[in-house]
């Protein structure tokens, strides 16, 4: 500059040589050296070579662009600034260098110097002149610089950094696309003219090129008309991108999709649709137009399209040999028309299987005893099951109008099927806070009718709740009961005094009771539960005779054959004998009982031995009484014998008195033979030897020996005998010896206690299963007390009798009826007399012997 001093601190031109020798040029002579010259020679170049490249670049775009072109006056007027700076920067260098060596030339460079700035101002004023801003790269070590301005409303930052920050005022797109085009331009000298666009929305063009030593990116604002067209071309760019997205997404849909053009022919088709019409491509199905649909269901979307644009409906076609179902969508447009089937054959075979299963659990839920009410997630009541109408008593009508949860618990309330709350509404708040809770909430309700119910409200995934209502009223009852089952058990199980045992199937004890380790002697620890039986066999082995526990073992822990009942008694090394049962249990489990029997053995054993004397002593008596009654029948015989030929004419004269006594001999002697039978008959019938001769016994003819026998002592005391045999029959079954002999007695003991001149009665009669044999006397009747021994043997009783027996005759008459399998009673009463009733059944197999 005019004025300034050309040796300031930053001048390296100097009169001398440079003190180095070797660095930095020098002008010798008025003449530039090789260096300098070498070096205004690449500084030329690097700044012309953009340049023309940007001209031509200029020219190219102005005839390739679609209406976009750059004005090439000012490319070259660009052109000639910046070759003009570049030559006056060397010029002021050499101006300067010259005017250090001689005080002649500072005037010439001074001049220079302010032409130079002269053309600086020019080259400013130009580059400035456009709208337009420049980025220069000089290496790629160092930071770019930028050169001029943009127009506010371009959108870009006046600071360096914050316009190279493409993303914070460029489009997304814009900026993503410049940023690769730099990159391509500084990695591989890739030149790029583009057209981006602000985010205030103006657009731009850039224009990219490399050189040898410098990288430039201009940008250009547009004038109006270039705007249109820029954004035009973005908009186009846009379309284009926009069409290949679609089209590259729907060749990557397994979704058939199409376009037909106006006449409806197909025009494009992308891969899947070729899959499902099995065409070898995409174009060889438009080139052979392969229908997807039908033809019914074309002319149903076409009949569609004449009053909608749009066609969704579901439709099925045959792929593959399948029917399936797809839902198509087709729209209408004025130059043709577009269609996507999405295949829902799985989606429906699932709706299908859904419905099913929800009938299914609808079904379900009619058979369960608990109630179930579903509610959906405006609380709307939409199931419910035959049980829930059946706990509550709600009718149809009102279930089914879906009444929300509110008015159902309003509805029970005002009907009393609910208890009433103390605070009603933060009760059903609280209830109600199930549709926002996440886990189930329970609740226990008591109703004013006893019953206990166990309500459930579980909150679905997608809303709502569902409520299971659970009446736990019978079964709270059972648990109860059960409970006290189980105490009173328990109790009774510890307070027995039989011992009780339960083992497990896996031969572990269950339970057991104070009984059982007392009797058997074991520690409480031993008899505890978990105990396993072998452990307590080898205690139990210790302390009895001959142990059973290897039995019990087998019982609890064998197989099903060996699981069965098994009693028997077991004696103990102390004396103590225990009567033990084995009992299988259901499920396995084996209950062993022990009772203290000792007592009763030992009583048992003394009763045996008693029995076995008494046995003793009745044979001896039953031994002697035959033995005494053969010897004493032999001597009465004689007695009896020589008493009758004492009384015969023959022996000899008897005066009276001699016949007096030999009558006594004789009757007392058959009273005694009489009595000696009647002993000896009872002693076989104890011996169980009497042999009964079963026969048909003639009744008329019984009945009158029998009444001949005693018709000597009725004629004595003037007592008749009265026989009423009309109803008796002919003959039955039985012993005739000794059934005569049975009414001989009652007749006999009736002539003793009936009075003189009185009448016994004898009757006879029929019965549906025997014959029933009566004698009646008149006599004073027997007292309460006799009844109760009157068939004991050797009890003679006197009152009223005329004489006193042995006491046997009842006592055979009893033994005789039985032996035939009857039964004799008495009836009798003060002043009523007494009637003997013998039954006898009249039954051919009876059994010969006495038992």
């Amino acid at each position: 500059m005019p004025g300034q001093n050309p040796h300031g601190a930053g001048s390296a031109v100097s009169g001398g040589h440079d003190d180095s020798g070797t660095t930095g040029s020098t002008i010798q002579g008025g003449r530039l050296s090789w260096r300098a010259r070498v070096g205004l020679f690449l500084a030329s170049s690097a700044l012309a070579a953009p340049l023309a490249g940007a001209v031509a670049h200029a020219e190219n775009a102005a005839v390739t662009t679609a209406g976009l072109s750059i004005n090439t006056i000012e490319v070259m007027q660009l052109a000639v600034f910046v070759g003009v700076t570049g030559a006056a920067f060397l010029s002021a260098i050499v101006l300067i260098r010259e005017r250090a060596r001689t005080s002649a030339e500072n005037v010439e460079l001074r001049s220079r110097v302010a032409d130079i700035n002269a053309a600086l101002r020019r080259s400013e004023a130009l580059l400035n002149l456009r709208d337009q801003r420049v980025v220069v790269w000089a290496s790629e070590n160092k930071k770019p610089e930028l050169i001029g301005t943009l127009p506010v409303e371009s959108g870009a930052p006046e600071e360096r950094a914050a316009f190279l920050a493409f993303g914070r005022w460029l489009m997304p797109r814009s900026a993503a696309a410049l940023e690769h085009a730099i990159a391509g331009l500084r990695e591989k000298a890739r030149p790029f003219d583009l057209v981006i666009e602000s985010q205030a929305g103006a657009p731009l063009e850039v224009h990219g090129r490399k050189s040898a030593a410098h990288i430039l990116v201009r940008f250009v604002s547009l004038s109006e008309t270039q705007r249109s067209q820029a954004r035009l071309k973005i908009d186009n760019q846009r379309l284009a991108a926009d069409h290949d997205t679609m089209i590259g997404l729907l060749e990557a849909l397994k979704m058939p999709a199409w376009l037909r053009d106006e006449h409806g022919r197909l025009k494009w088709v992308n891969r899947a649709y070729a899959d499902a019409v099995e065409a070898e491509s995409a174009e060889a199905a438009v080139r052979d137009a392969k229908e997807f649909l039908g033809g019914q269901a074309r002319e149903a979307i076409a009949a569609q399209h004449k009053t909608h644009p749009v066609f969704e409906q579901s439709l099925s076609t045959v792929i593959e040999g399948d029917r399936r179902v797809f839902a198509v969508t087709d729209f209408a447009g004025a130059d043709g028309s577009a269609g996507l089937a999405a295949d829902t054959s799985a989606i429906e075979t699932i709706r299908g299987e859904y419905e099913r299963t929800v009938r299914s659990h609808a079904d379900t839920l009619d058979q369960l005893n608990t109630a179930v009410a579903i509610f959906d997630t405006d609380e709307k009541l939409r199931f419910f099951n035959q049980a829930f109408q059946k706990l509550w008593g709600l009718d149809s009508g009102f279930l089914h109008s879906a009444p929300d949860n509110a008015l159902l618990l309003d509805r029970l309330r005002s009907e009393g099927k609910i208890a009433e709350q103390p605070e009603w509404r933060r009760w059903k708040e609280g209830l109600l806070g199930a549709y926002r809770a996440v886990e189930s909430q329970e609740h226990w309700w008591h109703l004013p009718d006893g019953k206990t119910i166990r309500v459930v409200a579980n909150p679905q995934p997608k809303g709502g709740v569902t409520w299971v209502f659970e009446n736990l009223t019978e079964k709270m009852d059972l648990e109860s009961r059960y409970r006290t089952a189980v105490r009173v058990q328990g109790e009774t199980l510890d307070n027995l005094a039989e011992g009780v045992a339960v083992f497990g199937p896996d031969g572990r004890l269950r339970l057991s009771n104070p009984a059982f380790a007392t009797l058997w002697g074991l520690s409480g620890e031993a008899a505890k539960p978990n105990v396993h039986v072998s452990t307590i066999r080898d205690l139990c082995d210790r302390q009895a005779v001959d142990s059973p526990w290897p039995g019990f073992v087998a019982a609890i822990t064998g197989f099903d054959d060996e699981r069965r009942d098994r009693h028997g008694q077991s004696e103990l090394n102390n004396g103590t004998v225990l009567r033990y049962a084995v009992i299988p249990l259901p499920n396995g489990q084996v209950m062993m009982t022990f009772v203290d029997v000792t007592d009763s053995v030992h009583v048992e054993r003394a009763l045996k031995d008693k029995n076995e004397a008494l046995e003793k002593s009745d044979q001896l008596k039953n031994d002697f009484v035959q033995h005494v009654s053969y010897e004493l029948r032999s001597p009465l015989t004689n007695i009896i014998g020589f008493t009758e030929l004492l009384s015969l004419p023959t022996t000899g004269p008897l005066n009276q008195k001699q016949r007096e006594y030999v009558e006594h001999v004789s009757s007392s002697s058959s009273v005694l033979l009489t009595i000696v039978n009647d002993i000896l008959d009872l002693a076989t019938v104890d011996a169980g030897i009497m042999q009964l001769d079963i026969s048909e016994v003639h009744v008329d003819r019984t009945i009158a020996a029998a009444a001949e026998l005693v018709a000597d002592r009725l004629q004595e005391h003037s007592i008749r005998l009265e026989v009423d045999a009309a109803a008796a029959p002919k003959t039955f079954h039985g012993d005739e010896i000794r059934i005569r002999q049975i009414l001989y007695n009652l007749l006999s003991n009736a002539a003793n206690y009936a009075p003189e001149a009185s009448t016994i009665r004898l009757a006879c009669r029929h019965l549906a299963d025997g014959v029933e044999f009566s004698v009646h006397d008149d006599g004073p009747g027997m007292p309460p007390d006799v009844l109760d021994s009157v068939f004991r043997r050797f009890e003679p009783r006197t009152n009223g009798g005329r004489r006193r027996g042995a006491g046997l005759g009842l006592s055979i008459v009893k033994s005789f009826v039985e032996l035939h399998g009857g039964n004799v009673r008495i009836e009798t009463g003060k002043d009523k007399g007494t009637t003997v009733i013998c039954t006898f059944p009249d039954m051919p197999g009876i059994r010969a012997a006495a038992e």
